[in-house]
């Protein structure tokens, strides 16, 4: 089959127009545009105008450029991009913030009504209250099973119902019912389902992720890895005080058991043999003036510091 010139010629610009843009820009994210109108389009497009270009088109006709795109450059992160381009998708590519970049799309959400064969992308529940119909048109609420009364010459809803249910295909039925109440159910707009970055494919949850989530997630991790380190005896920088601090205490357990002894225990037995020496040493003289209250104050909320220094200093006296 032969091509027309024209659309050869068109062809031709959409894949210079996709190698130029992946060549320039290391930030796509991977957009579904079910359901958006070209209208909504174009305000998406002229709310990212500067820093953000969108680009659609046909799945074959993009994996195809990316694919040979990537065998001319000999860079074969292009191609992570293949497996993404699946349904109703197009790119947005931007040297913006990602976050803020999702953030200014969502804002072009419309308000759509339930048409006949479209699949519930949420749960549809009409509430309760007068419809503002008349009597004659309860056969609807009826048909859909919606419980009903009549108030001052109109049908009221009685209580709330679950009309349709997320992933349901919307019925002639329901369809008119929400015509007649004014309901408008459904959004849409573009979604970002995938992005990529610098060769990195990830999902758009990550971009919800603050600073204090990665410093928890990475404490969480941290604390995984010395468990498990200390578990099997196997040195890392994480377990390494740990590992310190548990030796000393052994080697101090077996010196003040038996008579071997080295300069960090001597202390120890001292005060072993001599308990009063110890007393001294936390309390003071005996003949030492009394403390005042706010003295007293004070050092009851040294304990819990010393505690947490106790192990620090255990492990400096190796090195004394």
């Amino acid at each position: 089959m032969v091509l027309n010139p024209a659309k050869r010629e068109k062809k031709s610009q959409y894949d210079q127009k996709l190698c130029r843009l992946l060549d320039e820009y290391t930030q796509v994210l991977v957009v579904a545009a079910d359901n958006v109108g070209s209208t909504q389009m174009q305000n998406i497009r002229k709310g990212l105008r500067g820093d953000s270009i969108i680009l659609m088109g046909k799945n074959t006709m993009m994996k195809r450029s990316i694919r040979l795109h990537a065998e001319r450059t000999g860079n074969d992160a292009f191609k992570s991009l293949l497996p993404l381009l699946v349904g109703n998708v197009g790119f947005i590519f931007t040297k913006g913030d990602l976050k803020e970049v999702r953030e200014e799309i969502a804002k072009y959400k419309v308000g759509a009504p339930a048409r006949v064969g479209l699949v519930a992308p949420i749960d549809v529940i009409v509430p309760p209250g007068n419809t503002g119909l008349d009597p004659s048109q309860t056969s609807f609420f009826q048909v859909l099973n919606i419980p009903t009364k009549i108030n001052k010459g109109t049908v009221e809803i009685v209580t709330a119902v679950e009309l349709i249910r997320k992933g349901e295909k919307v019925g002639s039925s329901e369809a008119a019912l929400l015509s007649k109440l004014g309901i408008r159910p459904f959004s849409y707009g573009l979604v970002v389902v995938s992005v990529y970055d610098n060769g990195a494919v990830f999902s758009p949850e990550v971009l919800d992720l603050t600073e204090d989530d990665l410093m928890e997630k990475f404490r969480s991790w941290l604390s995984n890895v010395t468990s498990l380190s200390l578990a099997v005896s196997f040195p890392t920088l994480a377990a390494a005080p740990h590992m310190f601090i548990n030796a000393y205490k052994t080697a101090l357990s077996l010196a003040v058991a038996t008579e071997y002894t080295f300069p960090q225990a001597e202390k120890i037995k001292e005060y072993l043999k001599d308990p009063t020496k110890f007393a001294v040493a936390v309390g003071g003289d005996a003949g030492a003036p009394a403390t005042s209250a706010k003295e007293e104050k004070a050092e009851q909320s040294e304990p819990a510091k010393e505690e947490e220094e106790s192990d620090e200093d255990l492990v400096a006296g190796l090195f004394d």
